[in-house]
Parts: structure tokens; sequence; C-alpha cells
């Protein structure tokens, strides 16, 4: 049977192997974004023949992640099956892709049942079209680049680096404060900060970049992301002065060109997704998103596993 272990820091190599054989646009496998949140949704993990198999807790009932890599799926699943059935719960993958459907489709023709995650679809742009906020549906970002340039001529982007991280703590607990008066968004606001946290501490062995908007000697902007695939480069955190206009979409521009510079092969920013949250949704909407990552969860049917 299958022996899963907790997260560590040693297992990025490996994991990060199945991940590029994988090579695929969702933000789910990367090892950052696995080991950022670990502390919050348990991340235990084990090797399957050249694929890893991840089992995190946050649901409420027990899953895997697809099994990224490039050994068998086949015996992969059917590890993953046995490990369920002798633990007593329903077999369950969630984070499903539409090229991970086919496959599994291919494997068990007429066996799962897929059912859509939109909470958890991730948002897909064109980076160029970020740089550059041109066209008719960015207009109205590019008015507030506008507006923020012409306000504060002492702006500046520079580079995070894992020396600077530290000067991101007084914006990060800015922002805990004014999201953390309601109760019920206060766990996932405290979640996140943790997150955060551990990838500042980790900035450089994590493989993380970032970015920070000044205005004169304040920061007033950060973000942090990493290239996840060939052509995709996935933006973990990003926060801001939301009382100062324009702060968003300026660093959100700003660091996309800077990432255009570091890896010219990008061609999509993934955003990640909007949890179910409507402010979320819509503000991700706003950017005109070139596609979805899609993601479904997958049982057998009958199984009753997949919600």
């Amino acid at each position: 049977m299958i022996e899963f272990k907790n997260l560590e820091l040693s297992d990025k190599a490996w994991i990060d192997a199945c991940t590029a054989a994988e090579d695929s646009r969702s933000a789910d496998f990367s090892f950052a974004n696995m080991y950022m949140w670990d502390e919050s949704f348990r991340q235990l993990v084990a090797k399957i023949d050249g694929r890893v198999a991840a089992k995190p807790k946050y649901r409420s009932h027990p899953f895997f992640a697809f099994p990224v890599g490039s050994g068998d799926l086949h015996a992969a699943v059917e590890a993953l099956r046995d490990y369920a059935e002798k633990k007593g719960f329903p077999f369950c993958l969630n984070g499903v892709t539409e090229t991970h459907r086919a496959q599994l489709e291919a494997l068990y023709p007429g066996q799962l049942q897929f059912t859509p995650d939109r909470d958890h679809f991730d948002y897909l742009y064109e980076a160029e079209k970020l740089a550059s906020l041109s066209g008719k549906k960015l207009h109205s970002k590019r008015n507030f680049v506008n507006r923020f340039q012409a306000e504060h001529d002492n702006w500046r982007f520079t580079p995070l680096t894992a020396e600077t991280c530290a000067d991101c703590l007084p914006l990060l607990e800015k922002w805990e404060d004014e999201h953390s008066a309601d109760a019920q968004q206060k766990k996932s606001v405290q979640a996140e900060r943790a997150a955060i946290a551990r990838a500042f501490a980790h900035f450089d062995a994590l493989g993380l970049e970032g970015g920070a908007l000044y205005i004169g000697e304040e920061m007033v902007a950060f973000t942090v992301g990493e290239k996840i695939s060939s052509d995709t480069y996935d933006v973990h955190f990003e926060k801001a002065r939301a009382d100062i206009p324009g702060t968003y979409p300026m660093i959100n521009r700003e660091f996309v060109r800077y990432i255009l510079q570091l890896h010219p092969e990008i061609r999509y920013i993934n955003r990640e997704d909007d949890m179910g949250l409507e402010g979320l949704r819509k503000a991700k909407l706003s950017y005109a998103p070139v596609s979805m990552v899609e993601k479904y969860s997958v049982c057998f049917c009958g199984c009753g596993g997949a919600e």
C-alpha cells in the first residue's frame, strides 16, 4: 500500500520533476503552492512510479489530487483506489483538468463521474495583454494606471528578493487588519497570511520571484509568483493599498512586464481561482481572461465521493 508522508522542503526536487513532466497550466501542482499552504491544508505526499500523489486535508471528505508525472497513470490510479479502499473512504480525485479528464476517460470509459468545481477554476490571461493593457476590455485598467502615474510621479517598481521580503510586512499587516473584521473571512485571511509568511521565509528555496511598487519610500503593493509550465506563469499573491487608486492594476502591469523580461517564453499568466467569492470573481473577470483552467472532482460511478 502507498505510504504517505508529510511534505518537506527536501521533496521539491522530485516533485518538480513530476510537475515538469506534466507541464500543466494549473496552479495546483506547483511545489511552492503546496508548501506555502501546507500549514493550513496539510499535504501528505507519496511517490508512485514517477508520479506524485498528494492527499490534502481541507475538505469535508478525504480526497487525492490528480497524480501528475511521467509514470503509468493507470497504475497510479489503481494504487490510490486500493489505498482508499483499505482506509475505508470513497475514492475521489480533485483538481482534474480537461487534459486529465480525457486521460481518465480513456482508461475508464463510462465508469467515471465528473463534477465541475467552478470555484476553483484558474483564470488565464494573455501575458502581452496584461503588460500593455491594450484593447477596449482593459480600458478602465489603463485609466487607473494613467491616473496613478499622473498623481504619483515618484513611483517606482523594483524586483522583490529574499532580502527585501521583510519590507512587505507593514503592508501585509494592514491588509490583514482590514480583512479580518468578518469572522467568517478571518480564518481564510489568517491562512493566506501564514502562506505568505512561509513564502517569504523560503523565498529562494522555493524558486519564487516577486515585485514591489513604491511611492517615494513607501511600499504600496507587492506580488509573488513563479513559472509553473513551459508557457505559463502563476501569480501566487498580490497585495496593495486599496485606498490609493490604481495600485492593483499598476503592480499587475509592472510585474507582468518584469516577468516577460525574465521569461520571454511566457504566453499566459495564471492568477489562480476565486474560491467562489463574488468580489474576487468580479475582479478577476474584469481583467478579461482568455480562458479558464477548468477543474473537476472525479469518482467512480456510484461511489458518492465527488461533491
